[in-house]
């Protein structure tokens, strides 16, 4: 079974999202902060993470420079996924994907569960 973080600090969301990942075969670690999200990560590698940007006390753009300053975790797949529009990535995103090492962005109002976990299988396939 792999391991998938999920950094929301949406309480209802992240227990929906759990649910589901967890119905489709996934261990699920749900942090609300970029502080908790990386004692979670410490304690329980994961495989990939799922991220939203907008986070309480630091951003998840601070938390993905925190994450990735490990080595071990500097290959773990991240997805954003947000209610940060498009727009607002356009100029960030080979920064994002290149030095940040995110392969995805999900957009929140444009993205079911089945959609969610649909991307998290398809870079845990890749992975492998």
């Amino acid at each position: 079974m792999n391991n998938l973080l999920l950094v929301e600090p949406d309480y209802i969301l992240g227990n929906e999202y759990k649910t589901g990942l967890e119905r489709a075969g996934w261990n699920v670690i749900i942090a609300k902060s970029a502080q908790s999200a990386i004692t979670a990560a410490d304690k329980v590698y994961p495989d990939i993470v799922i991220l939203e940007i907008q986070l309480i006390e630091h951003s998840g753009i601070e938390f993905l420079y925190e994450f990735r300053s490990y080595p071990e975790w500097q290959q773990i797949p991240v997805i954003i996924q947000t209610q940060v529009p498009p727009s607002e990535f356009f100029e960030s995103w080979d920064l994002l994907k290149n030095e940040l090492g995110v392969v995805s962005y999900l957009y929140k109002p444009h993205v079911n569960l089945k959609k969610l976990i649909s991307t998290a299988n398809s870079y845990i396939a890749i992975k492998m």
